[in-house]
């Protein structure tokens, strides 16, 4: 499987997501900051300079994208407006619609850049580290703008993604380390919790996520130097290696949704690089994220 470099230079590239010109949406969640887009003929644009924490993006159908942060917010030709402000929550992390166009964000209730310093350059203790955390939430932004608080309990809430039908709800959870799946009916109420995908966790943390046209779930693997390909159960079926290690978010794009592009927080083939984004073709396709109605 050929992987390219397609960029590189940023502290923690996150929040990946390719509209259907083929432009590539993307963060940098530390360092810098800041939210840029890179045209398919490679020339990279900041949208918007300087925000950190930006761990999920989605596209908005009116323009310009919703993006997480320490609010969430509809950012649409340099304009700007406030969609969640939490009391208690450091930053909002990975977010996803359904099929609706509601957004569904990660609640973080802890300082991940003091966490962040206080591993760099070593393996994440994942007991040691759930010592250090206050558990988050998920949240669900209406179409009407009204928010839903669905469920707690969430060591560190990372990749969100639904599956095709959109009957299940799958939340990463970094220091589980596992995948939190619901049920979702047609009204929007989830049941029936469970954790899947432990075991291919053991070592490292999974961190972003998405769903392929198959129902099966890509997982990057902080610390595994991979993204892991599970069932929906949770069971692992195969796995991209990457020349990182620190490989921490992915999503499709592309023509007929068939690239994957993934994002790490260095590169072992030129450390000097840094973050970086790589792109290649799983021999599998992915499917549109729904846009933003909110």
């Amino acid at each position: 499987m050929q992987i390219e470099t397609l960029l590189w230079g940023y502290t923690l590239p996150e929040a990946p997501r390719v509209d259907t010109a083929g432009n590539l949406y993307f963060s940098d969640g530390l360092g810098a900051g800041g939210v840029h887009r890179r045209s398919p003929s490679g020339e990279v644009t900041t949208l918007v300079a300087g925000r950190k924490l930006v761990g999920g993006l989605v596209l908005h159908s009116s323009g310009g994208f919703v993006m997480a942060g320490q609010e969430m917010a509809h950012w649409n030709d340099g304009l700007t407006r406030t969609l969640l402000a939490l009391e208690g929550v450091y930053y909002f992390n990975d977010i996803h619609t359904d099929n609706r166009g509601a957004v569904y964000a990660g609640a973080i209730r802890t300082n991940m850049e003091e966490l962040v310093a206080r591993n760099q350059g070593r393996t994440w203790d994942v007991q040691e580290t759930q010592k250090l955390i206050t558990p988050g939430h998920c949240y669900r932004i209406n179409l009407d703008g009204s928010v839903d608080k669905l469920y707690g309990d969430m060591n560190v809430g990372n990749g969100i993604a639904f599956s095709p039908d959109y009957r299940t709800l799958y939340h990463v959870d970094s220091f589980g380390p596992y995948i939190v799946a619901h049920d979702i009916d047609e009204s929007g109420a989830i049941s029936n919790r469970r954790h899947i995908g432990q075991a291919s966790f053991t070592t490292g943390i999974p961190d972003g996520m998405c769903v392929d046209s198959e129902g099966a779930l890509w997982v990057a693997h902080v610390n595994g130097g991979r993204v892991v390909r599970l069932s929906p159960n949770g069971d692992e079926l195969a796995e991209i290696k990457l020349p990182a290690t620190r490989v921490n978010t992915v999503t499709f794009g592309g023509p007929n949704f068939a690239d994957m592009y993934i994002c790490a927080a260095n590169n072992l083939e030129d450390p000097s690089r840094g973050g970086t984004i790589f792109r290649t073709r799983p021999g599998v396709c992915g499917i549109q994220t729904p846009l933003a109605e909110v």
